[in-house]
């Protein structure tokens, strides 16, 4: 007698484990009563009635869920793999339940068939440049066809896009050529204000000669420098004058004294 007394003792024990449920404070249980959905319960000590009531638990914390890389072809005929991340929670665990089957599922395929339409729309330009906007029409995509399901998508970031080697020296070459491109202009403008400048500088020192006296002499000390073999002797420009004008003088007396022994020509009666 005893032992059919412990053995009902056991069996009422174990009824009774499978109505009480303890829910953590991220957690949400879903009832369903005969089948119909009867209420949601909260965290802590729950009770439902074994047999007749079944309970969901669902997490409802942020999920950060991998979508696999995916061949994409790009607008402009490029064949790349993008892969990405995406974050969402459950916020109605009604609809988790009862309108999806398995709303992690579903949702992962949602995000790996939007990834390759929306990144199929692009160019591959866009795709890298602009890579802010290419997240947010992904997340509302997805985060529109998901509202149904009671999932609410807070983030998608596009992590890796995978280029061939071919595409990746062109672009290369592409980075090189505009690299010199700003240098050659770089320095044509540089060149342009250095002329500006001289310009203004000769204007400046022609008005007076001493200044351009003391700018011959400020050249000469920057030459002067330790361990140059180079030595300079300044020379005044008015000493060449002495010397041209000297020249000048012996060039017109050959000149007459060529006329004075030339004979006169005879004149016809």
């Amino acid at each position: 007698m005893a032992g059919y007394i412990i053995a009902l003792i056991v069996v009422i024990g174990g009824i009774l484990k499978q109505g009480v449920y303890i829910l953590r404070e991220y957690e949400r249980g879903v009832v369903f009563r005969l089948g119909r959905f009867s209420s949601i319960k909260g965290p802590g000590l729950q009770i439902i009635i074994p047999g007749v009531d079944r309970l969901v638990r669902l997490d409802q914390r942020t999920i950060t869920m991998d979508v696999p890389s995916q061949d994409v072809i790009t607008r402009d005929n490029v064949s790349i793999k993008v892969n990405a991340v995406l974050y969402f929670r459950v916020m109605d665990p009604k609809k988790a339940v009862i309108q999806i089957e398995d709303y992690l599922y579903a949702t992962s395929q949602l995000a790996q068939t939007t990834l390759r339409s929306v990144c199929g729309q692009a160019d591959l330009d866009d795709l890298l440049s602009k890579r802010e906007e290419i997240n947010l029409k992904i997340q509302d995509i997805v985060d529109h066809q998901s509202d149904p399901w009671g999932v609410k998508v807070s983030l998608v970031e596009v992590k890796h896009i995978d280029l061939p080697q071919e595409m990746q020296r062109a672009m290369a070459r592409q980075a090189e050529a505009e690299r010199e491109r700003r240098a050659k202009i770089i320095k044509a403008e540089g060149e342009f204000q250095a002329a500006e400048k001289l310009t203004s500088a000769a204007d400046i020192m022609s008005r007076n000669s001493t200044t351009i006296q003391l700018r011959y002499l400020e050249t000469l000390r920057d030459i002067s420098v330790e361990h140059n073999s180079t030595i300079l002797f300044p020379l005044p420009i008015e000493m060449l004058d002495v010397f041209m004008n000297r020249k000048n003088g012996k060039k017109i007396g050959e000149e007459e004294e060529k006329k004075d022994l030339t004979p006169p020509k005879a004149e016809l009666v």
